[in-house]
């Protein structure tokens, strides 16, 4: 099994509660939710985070505006919906006993292993 594979998949897995966690407080453009994800070493490329910008407006978790730009084209900021707010809060709860269970699995069993 690979491992870097393994944990792309967990990084997948807990994107779109990230990108509405970012979008909270804050309304932004890609660059600054990359810049976000790569700050919290959560290395996301704009070919994964385009898609999945895309399904969480198409659901209706996010919508957007563009605004002009001093510094190049006009930008495309994303802001999270009052559903998307609703979503964001059961994804929390979810991660809250998520993140529980996995603790209690692993705290007792991931240990190292010793060498044979």
């Amino acid at each position: 099994m690979n491992l870097e594979n393994t944990k792309a998949q967990m990084r997948k897995g807990i994107l779109e509660y990230c990108i509405l966690a970012m979008l909270k407080n804050k309304d932004a453009y890609v660059a600054e939710l990359l810049d976000g994800l790569k700050t919290a070493q959560l290395l996301v490329v704009e070919g994964t985070l385009y898609p999945l910008l895309t399904r969480l407006k198409n659901a209706g978790y996010l919508d957007y505006r563009w605004e002009e730009s001093t510094s190049g084209p006009p930008r495309k900021y994303y802001q999270i919906t009052d559903q998307g707010s609703g979503f964001l809060d059961e994804l929390h709860q979810s991660w809250i006993s998520l993140n529980t269970s996995v603790a209690m699995v692993t705290k007792n069993n991931n240990k190292p292993s010793k060498a044979k």
